[in-house]
Parts: C-alpha cells; structure tokens; sequence
C-alpha cells in the first residue's frame, strides 16, 4: 500500500520510489499496469491474489495519495490479507491530514466522513446524522458540488461554525480558507478560480462550537445581572448571542443566587 503525491511531486518519499521499483505490478515506472476501481475491485483482488500466489511482489496505489482512503484498495487488501499474505503499509501524503494540520481547529477528535452522497437529500440527511457529534469534520468534495455542499453543511450545522475550504493542496494554486459556514458559498462564489481542483473541508464539532457559545452567553449575562434585573438580562443576553432562553434563564438563576449569598 504505497501512499504518492496529491500534488506536489517532491512530496513522493524515497521508500514510495523503491517500492515501487521493486514490485512486479504497479501503477507507474517501468512495471505492469494494472487498473483496479470501484467497478472492478473484486475481480482485481482475486487476480492479484492469484498473482501474490505465484510469488509476486504487488504495489498498490491511488491516483493521488494513499489508497484504501476514500479510494479503492480496502476489497484488495482484505483478501490478500484472508489468503495468508502480508499487508506492507508505506506512508505518505494524505489529503485529509494535510488540510487539518493546516486548519487551526483545536487539537482533538476528528471524524473523517470523505465524500458525502451526491444527491442533495441524501448529502443532506448524512450531514444531519453528523451535525451533534462532538468531532471535528474533514470531508472531501468535487469542484462541481461544493457550494451546494457547503450551503448545506450551513443549514444542517450552523451558520456560525467555523470551516475551512482547501483547495489544490500543495499544487501551485493551493488555498486555505478560514470562515464561518454562513460565509463560505459567497467566498467560492466571488471567484471562478476558488472553485477548481479538488476540496478538504474541515468543520468546527458540534461541542467545540457550543462550549465557545456559552462562555459567551454566560459572560454577557453574569456582565447584565450586575446592572439590570433578571428578567430584563436573560431577555437581552438571548437578544445579543441567540442563546436558548430555557438554559439562560435557568443559569440566571443560579448566578442571582450566588450574588445574593456573596452580599449576605
């Protein structure tokens, strides 16, 4: 399983290359060629299997990046593994995992979900299962379908999560875009360019986002019940954050009481 480029070709490792030059059927160099996709994984397996059998050394690769990652290789990989031969990961670019290291998204959990369906109802209703994990999100998109999908990742998410649009990465024209989801259509659509090669997009979890809201909301409202009554701050603290006034108040409460326990 030998990881190449997404881009650049300086990115390719010296072990990639000597993989490479050293297997019997690969994709590139001087080796045989040999095709395997989503139409015809399986039968590709078992040819490879066969091949494997007869002592063969075998690289499999992507078109760009490591394989078996949002790309075939997971069908070829099992089999060769049931029939008995070892399983040689090569490391290497990856597409996902360049974009975040570059996201400033806080360091935790990510989920990567690759691309989503293509449909508008189904890409909708998978962001919809995905919209209260606490994960970040890295996806992967096509130039024709992302602003429809970053319209809907807005609706299904939120329009204040933050997300971050890369493109053509380590190409000449790479992009990193940093936004909240209300911003990010208008961004890709203000310009054609913005628009091409392929797209990693990151979104904010949903615990991250809502931890930031309620500091928020919390400060401006521990700020008004120094002023105003309660009700007149829970009113306005809902008003200037868009918090939800069941919590606001019910944490209104609490701050009250604790005012009044300090001044007794």
């Amino acid at each position: 399983m030998v990881a190449t480029p997404i881009g650049n070709l300086e990115d390719i490792s010296l072990r990639a290359l000597d993989s490479l030059a050293r297997a019997d059927a690969h994709h590139g160099l001087k080796a045989k060629l040999v095709a395997v996709h989503e139409h015809n994984e399986r039968r590709a397996a078992d040819w490879i299997v066969e091949e494997l059998a007869r002592g063969r050394n075998i690289a499999l690769v992507t078109d760009a990046g490591t394989p078996a990652v949002s790309d075939p290789g997971a069908t070829v990989v099992a089999k060769a593994r049931a029939a008995g031969f070892k399983i040689v990961p090569v490391p290497g670019p990856n597409a996902a995992v360049t974009a975040l290291s570059a996201a400033g998204i806080p360091d935790g959990p990510f989920l990567f979900v690759g691309f989503l369906p293509a449909k508008p109802g189904s890409r909708r209703k998978a962001l919809e299962a995905l919209s209260a994990l606490p994960y970040t999100l890295v996806l992967y998109e096509a130039p024709h379908r992302v602003v429809e999908c970053v319209q809907d990742m807005a609706t299904t998410l939120g329009t204040e999560r933050i997300v971050v649009v890369a493109r053509e990465l380590t190409k000449m024209f790479e992009q990193l875009h940093r936004c909240v989801l209300s911003e990010a259509a208008a961004w890709l659509e203000a310009d054609p360019d913005r628009r091409r090669g392929e797209f990693v997009l990151i979104a904010e979890g949903a615990a991250v986002r809502d931890q930031g809201v309620k500091l928020e909301w919390e400060r401006v409202l521990a700020t008004l019940l120094a002023e105003l009554p309660l009700a007149h701050s829970v009113r306005l603290a809902c008003k200037l954050t868009g918090a939800k006034k069941k919590a606001v108040y019910a944490r209104a409460l609490e701050l009250a009481h604790e005012m009044n326990t300090r001044r007794a």
